[in-house]
């Protein structure tokens, strides 16, 4: 087996790790499954395109903007599209989400069409380990990866407001009659993760291809991330993008590269059937 596939491997994981976490809280906090992460991911790396490159910023300033940016069209699709219709039920919610992803995504192809792009960087080669490559923009990636899922812990575990966005989940009503302000408990975590959301379409732009597609192509295996590792647990969410990064990576010893999509298929299949609950989730308990 190659060094290189594992090193891939561990590129794939960290693209994927940041919004499957942020998938994760929101099914926490909303209680259904949100395929609009797709648009938000195109979303952000086309605000990042345009600061980038039709304004001439760096690519840090890029990224600081398509992350203000994204979150606050994550809010806005709060605000008008998922807030109104809370009570509709999961079903209602996941058919508007995937409504919305591909409203999204037509916005954005409408100004600026189909073609593939790419930032305004300047051209590095790739360092080399013996027989092991790896770019600049990758290390960038599993490095941000790591410094997120470790904001995330520390946010979770060491503060009053992730304590407030656990207990939100855990038990909403609960969590109310304690004291909570759970509507700004939802907005601030429909923020971080837009945030989250943004800097991932950054990522993506950084490592594949800047399209209106881009998000559609990560969100199946953003989904099986979050599902594998247990959804609704940001922790799970973590070990979940590791597993399938590297599953997608691996897949090609034994088939071709084409087949890197079916990964998030099966390994959702596989869990819905034999541990619905995922690795790190809790099983639902019916009465």
């Amino acid at each position: 087996m190659s060094w290189q596939i594992l090193v891939n491997g561990l590129v794939n994981a960290a693209l994927i790790a940041p919004p499957a976490i942020a998938l994760s809280l929101i099914f926490g906090v909303m209680r259904f499954p949100n395929f609009a992460i797709g648009g938000y991911i195109t979303v952000g790396a086309f605000f990042a395109y345009a600061v980038n490159v039709d304004l001439g910023a760096p690519i840090w300033l890029a990224a600081i903007a398509a992350m203000i940016g994204t979150a606050v069209v994550v809010w806005l699709s709060d605000a008008l599209v998922f807030r109104p219709m809370q009570g509709r039920g999961p079903v209602t919610l996941l058919v508007l989400s995937i409504a919305l992803t591909l409203i999204l995504e037509h916005i954005v192809r409408l100004f600026y069409g189909a073609d593939v792009r790419g930032f305004d960087l300047p051209l590095q080669r790739p360092y080399r380990f013996g027989d092991i490559r790896i770019t600049q923009e990758q290390i960038e990636i599993i490095v941000l990866a790591i410094a997120i899922a470790a904001i995330t812990h520390l946010i979770l575990q060491y503060t009053r407001t992730g304590k407030a966005v656990r207990a939100t989940a855990d038990n909403p009503m609960l969590a109310q009659v304690r004291g909570i302000d759970t509507g700004w408990i939802i907005l601030l975590t429909w923020l971080y993760c837009g945030m989250l959301f943004g800097l991932t379409g950054v990522l993506a732009g950084l490592d594949l291809v800047i399209e209106p597609l881009v998000g559609w192509y990560l969100t199946i295996p953003i989904f099986a991330a979050a599902i594998l590792g247990g959804i609704g647990s940001p922790y799970g969410a973590m070990l979940g993008a590791l597993l399938v990064g590297l599953a997608e990576e691996l897949t090609v010893l034994i088939l071709p590269s084409t087949y890197k999509i079916g990964v998030g298929f099966v390994i959702i299949a596989i869990l819905l059937l034999v541990r619905p609950q995922g690795l790190l989730g809790r099983p639902e308990i019916k009465k």
